[in-house]
């Protein structure tokens, strides 16, 4: 590698969340802000919410169901 071309490495770099949350990273900058961790991140903390937006579901089952192959009887 060449010398003196790469960025100061931090290995106890803090962050800070938004949340308050603080831990400590390695980077190439000392301070770090961030709006979400792993401890506010709904993903994470368990209350994230799956919304079925206007029986979106639903709706997609009625048009399957009415775009399905019809049997014609056939005549004798």
């Amino acid at each position: 590698m060449k010398a003196e071309i790469h960025p100061t490495y931090f290995e106890k770099a803090k962050v800070t969340c938004a949340c308050g949350n603080t831990f400590t990273v390695g980077s190439t900058k000392e301070k770090l802000t961030v709006e979400i961790c792993s401890n506010c991140h709904p993903f994470y903390t368990g209350t994230e919410k799956s919304l079925d937006a206007a029986g979106m579901v639903d709706k997609f089952k009625s048009r399957m169901a009415k775009a399905a192959p019809k049997k014609v009887k056939a005549k004798k």
